[in-house]
């Protein structure tokens, strides 16, 4: 970015109060109008000044057009925040407009939280049925823990990440986390969820698990949690995983065994009856991953199984595809 367009974009008070606010969350246009208390057409010409600058960045999903801080770790991005967060410390009216923002962004945050508790009291009998035919949430997730282990997850990629829970849960672990959702009802009840991590630690993308929307080996770990059932050609689900999986990285599957219940395909949408263990091995090899043997959790009507998988380093996998 040159100097003098940084500058510009620093030189009015609006835009340093954008500043702090997409400091502490991503927001939308619309929430940082109502937090400012002016209108859409103004903070959006603002934001656009911004972005040309260098200082924030804008995400479109579905409708809404999401900013964060362009705050990497070292770079005069990150340093002006700092300075900002500096300045309410000399400047008292400063100091006054970014309190007022921040109590606006508390109400922010709680009608977030309410939106996601109407989305779950919407839909609670459904999950309620599907949750009475397996193992706990908790026993479950305290499994996948324990076979992940306590180092660290490095870039996590959460792949339908629904209410969000597995990113919340593996935050501690991840050095950063992205958690994709096509559907934008489900991102609206993650971002409520995980609106107390730090900005530059999440990222919430709309997006389909047969065309992922990231680099070649951008991921260390991947996650499919209670997923990929839902998918028509598990194959290609598991090829984008293995392609956006740095050699070494690892995926995690958490889904239910073959079973029977045909009734799941009409009231819940799934696609897969479950996946045997000779199944799954067969697409993780095919997308080149190698693990060991699947962990079962039979604690009711329908068991939910773990695969952890290792990505094969490229010249492992042509050779293997070889012989």
């Amino acid at each position: 970015m040159r100097t003098e367009t940084l500058f510009r974009a620093l030189a009015d008070p609006t835009r340093l109060r954008i500043l702090r606010l997409l400091g502490a969350m991503e927001m939308a246009v619309g929430e940082l109008a109502q937090a400012l208390g002016q209108s859409q057409p103004r903070v959006s010409r603002h934001v656009g000044i911004l972005c040309e600058a260098g200082l924030a960045e804008r995400r479109r999903e579905g409708s809404w057009i999401f900013l964060r801080a362009t705050a990497e770790q070292g770079s005069l991005s990150a340093e002006i925040g700092k300075l900002l967060a500096l300045a309410e410390t000399h400047d008292s009216e400063f100091a006054r407009q970014c309190g007022n923002d921040r109590r606006k962004l508390t109400e922010i945050r709680e009608g977030r939280e309410h939106h996601a508790q109407s989305y779950f009291a919407e839909h609670a009998d459904d999950w309620d049925e599907l949750r009475r035919m397996h193992s706990s949430d908790e026993a479950v997730e305290a499994e996948l823990a324990r076979q992940l282990g306590d180092n660290s997850l490095g870039r996590l990629l959460d792949i339908g990440t629904g209410t969000g829970r597995m990113a919340e849960l593996f935050a501690r672990n991840a050095n950063r986390i992205v958690a994709l959702d096509k559907s934008l009802a489900m991102l609206r009840v993650a971002r409520a969820r995980l609106q107390h991590l730090p900005p530059e630690q999440v990222e919430l993308v709309q997006g389909d698990f047969t065309e992922l929307p990231f680099d070649d080996g951008a991921f260390d770990t991947v996650v499919f949690h209670q997923v990929l059932h839902f998918a028509q050609s598990p194959v290609t689900a598991l090829a984008e995983a293995a392609r956006v999986t740095a050699g070494g990285g690892r995926i995690a599957i958490v889904d239910f065994a073959a079973h029977q219940r045909e009734e799941l395909r009409e009231r819940h949408a799934h696609a897969r009856l479950g996946f045997a263990d000779d199944q799954m091995q067969d697409l993780l090899e095919q997308a080149g991953f190698s693990g060991n043997a699947p962990v079962a959790l039979d604690e009711g009507q329908l068991v939910v199984k773990i695969w952890i998988a290792e990505k094969q380093p490229a010249g492992d996998a042509e050779r293997k595809a070889v012989s």
